[in-house]
């Protein structure tokens, strides 16, 4: 199912005006003339064209502002639209230059306070706190629509308490060096042994946290590596009933605003609906064993109404292998209720020692 423009703002438009997901720092004026202006969500340059084109007055903004708060924030919002702009992945040109042009706002607007760092051929964005050395670190990513940048200020509430923040992109999404597949998984040993080799970051008390799609990743990874992991937290992701037929159908019509599944088929080497109804019976945890092998500290996070991964996924997880802990809401993706951050904040801080 293609929703229309209108059903896609109407859908988003409580969103847009209290600046929550997609719209981290976008103005509403600018989210609503763009989106009251375009006529289809499938003509995906024309979409990439208009979100740069409002973009573009901030980012010139920005470049002559003589204060450094308003110059921060018109970078913010730059970057916001840029975002927007090539939202929810670069499946076009238009959208591929929109993501470059987000990059180079947000890091106008983090020049001081990030560091890029170069683990392998993964790229990070990282945070070190000036606490006691070496600091736990949290690796952080995304799913298919959420990259590195989008991740870093979920991961404030982290670093205030004292851990070291490494925000990435999942496999198959922005600049990530693997399409996500049956294996990609190893795209995360060169950026563990990164972590190893820096002495302002301690190997032992590494967690990891996956969001949306990116939570497969984290659940998988509590089992594949759980001996280089102290403790794992999985939102909202799928492990096996997701990759069905009938749930691909299902999700179309869900909470997610359009292109489900061709957006999930990009971040797995395809592009279309039909490849995801072909790729993602592959990608069960269940068949091969996975969920049944031992597993680090996992704590799974969701809403029971989840559309775009069922939440019978994590019930499966917690079937299977060693115990683990789980908190859901009654809401739909990723559980978001007021406490669900200081959830996972506290059990995290918990497994860390912090």
């Amino acid at each position: 199912m293609t929703r229309s423009v209108a059903e896609v703002w109407q859908h988003w438009q409580p969103r847009a005006r209290m600046g929550v997901y997609p719209f981290d720092f976008t103005p509403y004026e600018d989210d609503e003339r763009v989106l009251t202006g375009l006529k289809s969500v499938e003509d995906r340059d024309a979409w990439a064209r208009a979100f740069s084109d409002a973009a573009r007055p901030h980012e010139q903004a920005a470049a002559v502002a003589s204060d450094p708060a308003a110059a921060n924030k018109e970078w913010l919002a730059a970057y916001g639209l840029y975002r927007m702009g090539r939202f929810p992945c670069m499946n076009s040109a238009g959208k591929q230059a929109a993501y470059r042009k987000s990059q180079e706002c947000f890091f106008k607007a983090h020049s001081s306070d990030v560091e890029r760092v170069q683990m392998g051929s993964s790229p990070g964005i990282l945070r070190v706190p000036g606490a006691a050395r070496p600091a736990p670190v949290l690796i952080a990513w995304g799913g298919i629509d959420t990259f590195k940048e989008d991740r870093h200020a979920s991961t404030d509430p982290f670093y205030a308490r004292g851990m070291a923040t490494l925000t990435i992109d999942m496999p198959g999404t922005a600049d990530a060096p693997v399409p996500g597949s049956e294996t990609a998984e190893r795209m995360w040993d060169p950026i563990l042994d990164w972590i190893a080799a820096d002495p302002r970051l301690d190997e032992r008390r590494v967690a990891i946290w996956g969001g949306s799609t990116g939570g497969y990743w984290a659940t998988k990874l509590a089992h594949t590596h759980r001996q280089r992991l102290a403790a794992v937290i999985s939102q909202g992701g799928p492990a096996h009933y997701a990759f069905s037929r009938e749930w691909i159908d299902q999700a179309e019509s869900g909470e997610y605003p359009f292109e489900l599944a061709a957006t999930l088929a990009c971040a797995f080497g395809g592009s279309t609906y039909d490849d995801w109804v072909r790729i993602a019976p592959g990608l069960s945890l269940l068949d091969p064993g996975i969920l049944d092998q031992p597993c680090a500290p996992l704590l799974c996070i969701n809403g029971v109404n989840d559309s775009i991964f069922p939440i019978k996924d994590y019930y499966l997880v917690l079937e299977h292998g060693s115990p683990k802990e789980a908190r859901f809401w009654p809401t739909g993706h990723m559980g978001t209720a007021p406490d669900t951050v200081p959830t996972m904040l506290a059990w995290l801080c918990a497994k860390l020692g912090l």
